[in-house]
């Protein structure tokens, strides 16, 4: 009988603790994000074109250096990476071996035609030529967001004589009321010779 009592307890004792609400844990358990620590600020490599050009029946070089400029103010991403800004020196050069043109080009000189957003964490990405246009030299340009592939698209044209003038480049706007306001925001600059 001793051993029915103690059979019977054990299962009353197992029954109860069966029946027994289970503690929950409220603790959430988050595996911890690695936060990314910014490198040492990036810069771009030097570029170099030099381009034969006929323009006007006579024989021009086109010479444009790319470099990284840390005298000028460095952009960071929202990561807080920091980038170098570039300066671009723009060159023609006549068959005589004389200056025609030559500017240094900053991300400033595009200012006009950059909204707040690339003013602040843009660079001067590029300038390569683009084609001879009646009287003028016509570059393509962009400002951009350090390693995205986010840019605006910039036109720089140098007339015959020496002036420059920037623009966006909306050549896939085909609507010409878009055309005339792209005009209306063109911006010259005389200090080029």
């Amino acid at each position: 009988m001793k051993k029915i009592q103690l059979f019977l307890a054990l299962m009353m004792t197992v029954l109860v603790m069966s029946c027994g609400k289970k503690k929950e844990s409220k603790d959430i358990i988050v595996p911890t994000a690695e936060v990314v620590k910014p490198k040492a600020p990036i810069s771009m490599q030097p570029y170099n074109q030099q381009q034969e050009v006929e323009w006007l029946d006579k024989s021009y070089q086109v010479i444009i250096n790319r470099v990284a400029d840390d005298s000028l103010r460095m952009v960071q991403d929202e990561t807080g990476q920091k980038f170098i800004d570039n300066r671009i020196t723009l060159r023609v050069i006549r068959a005589d071996g004389s200056v025609f043109f030559k500017k240094v080009f900053t991300k400033g000189n595009f200012d006009a035609q950059l909204d707040d957003n690339y003013r602040e964490t843009g660079i001067l990405e590029g300038l390569v030529f683009d084609k001879v246009d009646g009287n003028n030299l016509v570059f393509a340009g962009s400002v951009s967001h350090p390693q995205t592939d986010e840019y605006i698209p910039l036109v720089v044209t140098v007339s015959n004589f020496g002036d420059v003038s920037i623009k966006r480049d909306n050549q896939m706007d085909t609507n010409s009321t878009q055309d005339q306001q792209s005009q209306d925001n063109q911006v010259t600059d005389k200090d080029g010779v």
